[in-house]
């Protein structure tokens, strides 16, 4: 699965497989306009994997569609309510918006960071902190939203953990987010789960086409 485009200024693409043998995943990514020029990214790794993981993260996804304006802790809670009959999954949305900065929230192991480049090379600017659980099943009291200033070219990188930890090594920002996430999926996937990675970036300027 490869699916890439623009929404205003953000340019993001998402790669993604099943666990081999299987027909179906339990990795879904979101990607919805969040109005004023912000993004709503999420990504959502449905515990195991085939039917029943799919059918878990399709209720997180479709709460993120029907409520992509309210706040992330709001919405971390209603996927939780969404999910509370399923195997649940874990959770990672992240809000990056018109001023430059991206707001996120996780639950679980799907990782986010973002990534910038720097007189030392590529370099990690910021790495979500994650708070452990699962939602639908076991969802933490206090969750804290935070937020982490972007600039112009910086990588929003969104891996499950189907995706080993390295995968941020040796990125090319010069490159396009379709190509990004299709060369990390097909180098860095692992053979024993679904796997997906999702890449977004500012390009600076106005950008109104859509892929």
């Amino acid at each position: 699965m490869h699916e890439d485009g623009f929404i205003g200024r953000i340019e993001w693409a998402v790669a993604g497989r099943a666990l081999p043998g299987q027909h179906i995943s339990g990795d879904r990514c979101v990607v919805l306009d969040a109005g004023g020029g912000a993004v709503l990214f999420a990504v959502l790794d449905g515990l195991g994997h085939g039917a029943a993981a799919a059918d878990a993260a399709d209720r997180a996804a479709q709460v993120l569609a029907e409520n992509r304006s309210e706040p992330l802790d709001v919405l971390m809670v209603l996927c939780h309510r969404a999910m509370a009959d399923t195997r649940g999954a874990a959770v990672s949305l992240a809000l990056f918006d018109v001023k430059d900065s991206i707001r996120w929230l996780g639950v679980g192991n799907v990782d986010s960071r973002v990534l910038t480049a720097s007189p030392a090379g590529l370099t990690v600017r910021a790495a979500v902190l994650l708070t452990g659980g699962i939602v639908g099943y076991r969802l933490p009291q206090n969750l804290q939203p935070q937020t982490v200033q972007v600039r112009a070219g910086d990588l929003l990188l969104m891996t499950t953990d189907g995706i080993v930890a390295e995968s941020a090594e040796g990125i090319d920002l010069s490159r396009s987010t379709a190509e990004i996430t299709a060369d990390i999926l097909a180098r860095h996937a692992k053979d024993t789960d679904d796997a997906l990675v999702l890449a977004a970036r500012h390009r600076g300027g106005t950008t109104n086409g859509v892929s």
